[in-house]
């Protein structure tokens, strides 16, 4: 059972809060019914892109789940939902999901016995293939790398998806060309649930260091990040936020005029 989405406000998407347990169990459904599903999350650069990309939008706007991804959406939406989880009895940052919170824990979805890694350089997938294997005990994992992703590449993929068949397929090419990639070939793909999962194949790989969870706890993961890739980070510290602030106002300037017509 996947949880409705919730608005969070000021930053106008809609998400669905869940906790790990309960990523585990969804996924486990969707296989059950062979449905073609779609997982991602939402942090301040994945709004960014849906309010400036139609594409981007339309992927997430029909996504069977939108976690919680970065901290700053998860406190807003626990500031806007303050009274569901006084009720639970639980804080914001259980629903604060990244992709390395859920994929150590594939192993108990049931039904899993096939999945793709699709993404990172040969060394990583291989890496992450690997260590799937030994997490998921029985299940049939193989991966494709996806360094030097062209449309040769994308229809390769394609292909092989198709001929393999998996139940679980992860998907990290980076944002937004994973969100892309989705958007435009998922007609095309075989039933299964695509999960889009940034650089997480490097950390499952162990090549790129995942930040401590106490920092993601206290919303400091960007902090870590900045730290060990400055070139790749500094942009969405330090500018996008200004963008997407700037993308928000205009979208609620042109609501404001068109209630006024």
């Amino acid at each position: 059972m996947i949880p409705e989405r919730q608005r969070v406000p000021v930053l106008d998407v809609d998400a669905t809060p869940m906790r790990v347990h309960e990523v585990i169990d969804a996924m486990g459904g969707l296989i059950k019914a062979e449905a073609t599903a779609t997982v991602l999350g939402h942090n301040l650069h994945s709004i960014t892109l849906l309010h400036s990309r139609p594409d981007v939008s339309s992927l997430y706007g029909n996504s069977s789940i939108v976690l919680l991804d970065g901290a700053p959406v998860a406190m807003l939406w626990g500031l806007a939902h303050k009274r569901q989880l006084q009720t639970l009895g639980e804080g914001t940052m259980a629903y604060r999901l990244g992709s390395m919170d859920w994929i150590p824990e594939l192993g108990k979805v049931n039904g899993l016995e096939r999945i793709a890694v699709v993404g990172a350089g040969r060394a990583a997938n291989t890496k992450a293939v690997a260590r799937l294997r030994s997490i998921i005990p029985g299940a049939t994992v193989d991966g494709m790398p996806g360094e030097g992703w062209d449309s040769t590449l994308e229809d390769a993929v394609v292909n092989w998806l198709t001929e393999f068949r998996p139940q679980v397929v992860l998907l990290g090419l980076g944002m937004p060309l994973q969100e892309t990639v989705l958007h435009r070939r998922l007609a095309d793909l075989p039933p299964a649930v695509y999960c889009a999962v940034g650089g997480a194949i490097e950390q499952v790989a162990g090549i790129q260091k995942l930040a401590p969870r106490w920092l993601g706890r206290l919303g400091l993961e960007w902090a870590w990040r900045l730290v060990l890739h400055p070139g790749r980070v500094a942009y969405r510290v330090f500018v996008e936020p200004w963008k997407l602030a700037s993308l928000l106002i205009g979208r609620r300037f042109q609501l404001s005029k068109t209630k006024g017509k």
